[in-house]
């Protein structure tokens, strides 16, 4: 059989996109292409008293300039705004009425031939407010937490666990203990792709849609429901995605703005948001958490308490799994936990890669290190005290669980044995040296999902699903893993994705498409096996005629005995066989739920990191970090590294630099562009090191894969901080860590 599984396979798409081939949602030309440009609301909450055109629409090329006063009639209910990852609540409705729910929401859309004349004329447009008190503000506001509303995709992300024994009686008791707020801002995605949707209007009224998403499908559901419009008339495409982190998984308002001005006009129409509007849509919301943890006096773990409160906004009620985590990673028999929002004058929060677990994680880590130091304890030593095999909040053993050997092995590559133990012990003259670690956890689920695998007429594989591929490798994994199944060269394997008229497909985030897309293109090329070996049985002279499928295996581009190799029949002429014509299969995978219920199914990691924090100065630099990550089996060791380095990268941005601010006295951002929305650039990263420990799991689906999106990052924040505290032994227990606080 040939083999691709596992192998570090170069990405297929990866030419296309070094030579500019690779084609994204703003660089579809169409003839007769107009020009959207959305105007941004200057005020946080009231309403539009007046909004005059008429200098805008005196310039010449401008073709219209759309507002809540000239839009046309739309659907009216709630569900026909809700997408496949809406939360709870009423979603967001451009152009509605002259209300203002947030600051920057979209107010109007200048449309004109060209983009320069689009920009101007919307700078003529003069908008007076009604303005009326806000807030923005979590901590000033969070006397009025209460619990969110339920729902369907509340369900997904399920509510605190119940409390079990009696916390407050052994937190009581416990004699060693420790109890502490940590805090974290808002961040916003900033993917290097703006948000952008080209809206084709075809002769026959007909949509075709080239959108920044990370699930066509669900831009065509939304589109198709909100514009009362048969899903054959709406097509999404997304081939390619720069860059996403969950901002496209919801639709965003350049679709809706994009499509309502093509239909207005019968004209072709491009709506690309600024990078100044990429801040006024969806973001990791700030969240505020109080843990406590009891123990006894050799380490023990009795008692655990976890809040969280985070914010949402006025119109829907977005919610986070940020305290389940706590039980899942450590065993105390005395838990409470509590989760609750705040609604306020902002726009929904998002998903943001490992949204509430880097949040919850972050927190529960670095009260574990407190926890170490207050008992005296290594940091490694007291989790491997308080190591399980179970998720206690479910009660239920883990399908796999090797972090045990995450520990070990991540451990001996850092050197961690040579730590000294006491805070600002370790030195390189005015250059304080901390070395710290933190346990990571992430989900490992599989969903429902359809793919199509055709042997073409020429001897060549295609295969398809809806899904989308937002830089994590989708393209390549699903390409092996059709290759390995069919016994076919990767070269002679096409694999299409990103568009919604391919098989269905849920949208890519979560860590689970390799599970959930990977194995519908496993079952789909094992059912085209099958029919392909009905097909060589069949043929006249056939050397399988009285052969069963489980005799012959697929290698080479053949069909071959087991036994004896050098019996085989080519594909190629096998589907000659097929009278000229393709051979296709459409299948759907479904989890085994009566497998899998009975397990709790989860990614682990152990990340071990060093810091240098500057004396004088309190700059800090992480000049070396060690991720072991127990993830199942591994797809492809090159981009899975890739994505590992990149939640890495993304956990030291959280820990040191990523924070959107916002002065609440005008509920707006102020750091909203890439020049003061700090991230890392090359110069902060150092020596960052991956360990795949091999792990086995024959229960979280046929691929045995776990998904490695956001298992990097979970971990990394509270890594950091706890070696930031190893280095000055000062406990910071707000991100990010900025230098000022080091130096107080």
């Amino acid at each position: 059989m040939t083999q691709y599984i596992g192998k570090p396979l170069n990405r297929v798409d990866g030419v296309d996109k070094v030579t500019g081939k690779a084609k994204y949602a703003g660089e579809f030309n169409v003839p007769d292409l107009v020009y959207g440009y959305v105007i941004s609301s200057s005020i946080t909450k009231g309403k539009i008293a007046r909004i005059d055109t008429a200098d805008a629409r005196s310039l010449e090329g401008v073709l219209e300039i759309f507002t809540h006063e000239n839009r046309p009639k739309l659907a009216w209910f709630d569900m026909s705004y809700k997408d496949q990852n809406a939360p709870p609540g009423s979603p967001f409705r451009p152009l509605e009425d002259a209300r203002i729910k947030y600051n920057g929401q979209p107010v109007a859309l200048v449309v004109a031939e060209t983009v320069e004349v689009a920009r101007y004329a919307a700078s003529l447009v003069q908008i007076e407010y009604e303005e009326e008190p806000h807030e923005t503000d979590l901590q000033a506001t969070k006397s009025k937490a209460r619990k969110p509303e339920s729902g369907l995709m509340s369900l997904l992300k399920p509510p605190p666990p119940k409390p079990r024994g009696n916390f407050e009686g052994e937190f009581n008791a416990a004699p060693v203990q420790v109890s502490a707020q940590y805090v974290h801002g808002i961040e916003h995605h900033n993917p290097m792709e703006l948000f952008v949707t080209t809206v084709v209007y075809e002769r026959n009224g007909k949509l075709t849609i080239y959108d920044k998403t990370q699930g066509a499908p669900n831009s065509q559901l939304y589109v198709s429901q909100v514009f009362n419009m048969p899903f054959s008339d709406v097509r999404v495409m997304s081939p390619y995605v720069g860059g996403a982190f969950g901002s496209a998984l919801r639709p965003q308002y350049q679709l809706f703005l994009a499509v309502l001005a093509a239909r207005q006009l019968k004209r072709s129409v491009r709506v690309t948001l600024t990078r100044q509007q990429m801040f006024t849509f969806g973001h990791r919301p700030a969240t505020i958490q109080t843990l406590g943890l009891g123990a006894s006096a050799d380490g023990t773990m009795k008692a655990l308490y976890h809040d969280a409160i985070s914010e949402t906004s006025q119109f829907e009620d977005y919610t986070e799994t940020v305290v389940n985590w706590s039980g899942m990673l450590y065993p105390p028999e005395n838990v409470r936990y509590d989760y609750k929002v705040v609604p306020l004058d902002v726009y929904t929060p998002l998903d943001m890669r490992a949204p509430g677990g880097v949040t919850g994680i972050s927190a529960l880590e670095m009260a574990v290190d407190e926890l170490a130091y207050k008992l005296q304890m290594d940091p490694l030593e007291l989790r491997l005290k308080n190591y399980t095999n179970r998720d206690m909040n479910e009660d239920l053993p883990y399908s796999s669980k090797e972090l045990r050997e995450c520990f070990r092995q991540g451990a001996e590559r850092f050197g961690w044995s040579n730590r000294n133990y006491e805070p600002r012990s370790m030195r390189n003259g005015h250059l304080l040296i901390g070395w710290g670690m933190a346990t990571g956890i992430w989900d490992a689920t599989q969903g429902p999902a359809r793919a199509e695998a055709v042997l073409m007429v020429n001897g060549k594989l295609r295969v398809s699903s809806a899904t989308a591929d937002i830089g994590t490798g989708t393209y390549t994994v699903m390409t092996q893993i059709a290759a390995e199944t069919l016994g076919m060269p990767v070269e002679d394997v096409l694999f299409k994705l990103g568009d919604s008229e391919l098989p269905l497909a849920p949208i890519e985030g979560g860590s689970w498409t390799v599970a959930t897309v990977g194995s519908a293109v496993k079952t789909v090329c094992e059912n085209l096996s099958k029919t392909l070996f009905k097909l060589a049985k069949n043929m006249p002279g056939s050397p399988f005629s009285n052969k069963s499928f489980s005799q012959v295996e697929f290698a080479n581009k053949a069909i071959r005995l087991k036994s004896d190799p050098a019996v085989m029949v080519s594909l190629q002429t096998v589907v000659d066989s097929n009278g000229g014509r393709a051979v296709r299969e459409t299948s759907t995978s479904m989890p085994n739920m009566l497998k899998q219920r009975n397990y709790a199914r989860n990614t682990h990691s152990a990340v071990f990191v060093e810091v240098q924090v500057d004396e004088e100065l309190g700059a800090v630099k992480v000049t070396r970090a060690v991720s072991a990550i127990a993830g199942g089996r591994i797809m492809n060791p090159k981009t899975a590294r890739s994505q590992i380095i990149g939640g890495m990268v993304w956990g030291i941005s959280k820990a040191l630099e990523e924070e959107s601010v916002m002065d609440h006295r005008f509920g707006r951002f102020m750091n909203h562009n890439l020049a003061e929305y700090h991230v890392p650039v090359n110069a902060d990263i150092h020596e960052l090191d991956v360990i795949f420990v091999d792990e086995v799991d024959t229960i979280v689906n046929p691929l045995g894969a776990k998904g490695l999106g956001e298992i990097g990052i979970v971990a990394m924040p509270a890594a950091i901080g706890n070696a930031i505290f190893h280095a000055t032994g000062k406990r910071i227990r707000e991100l990010p860590i900025h230098l000022d606080r080091l130096l107080s």
